[in-house]
């Protein structure tokens, strides 16, 4: 069976960072898959479950009510290894255009207080599975580790091609 093409990126040349995962068109729209790399693949535990899902309540949340984006948001959702996000928005963009948008949205979240939209049992799935205090850490490590000190590796995915792709 044919890879698909995230899992011919070579995790272990990828940074934390933005990067554009794919773009895809649906209808007359073009939209944008992005990469939220929080961690760096196979080199550094990855995000605790409780973490990130609170961090996919107030990041959602946030991107959703955005005064200028919220009507481009998709999605935004946790990956399945558990080191970042996805984040799909209407438009052909590039990981640029969203730098300052992910600076306010971890810096929402880093500060955040009080009771995390979306927790209740009848609101959510797994309502028990949060982690706000996590949450607060991992975003404002990101945020001051990586998004205050952005450079081209932590927006161009590795050139590098894993042999066999």
């Amino acid at each position: 069976m044919k890879k698909i093409p995230s899992f011919q990126v070579n995790h272990n040349l990828l940074l934390r960072g933005i990067y554009v995962s794919r773009k895809d068109k649906i209808g007359k729209e073009k939209i944008t898959t992005f990469d939220i790399r929080m961690k760096e693949p196979n080199r550094e535990p990855a995000l605790g479950q409780g973490a990130l899902h609170t961090i996919e309540h107030l990041a959602a949340t946030y991107l959703r009510n955005h005064p200028v984006w919220a009507e481009k948001i998709v999605y935004w959702g946790p990956m399945g290894c558990l080191t970042g996000n996805y984040l799909i928005v209407k438009g052909d963009l590039e990981s640029t255009d969203i730098v300052e948008l992910m600076k306010e949205t971890f810096e929402f979240i880093a500060g955040y207080e009080g009771e995390v939209p979306g927790t209740s049992a009848a609101d959510c799935g797994n309502c028990m599975l949060h982690d706000l205090p996590m949450a607060r850490w991992e975003a404002d490590r990101y945020l001051k580790q990586v998004l205050l000190h952005m450079t081209e590796k932590n927006l161009e995915y590795p050139t590098t091609v894993i042999p066999g792709c």
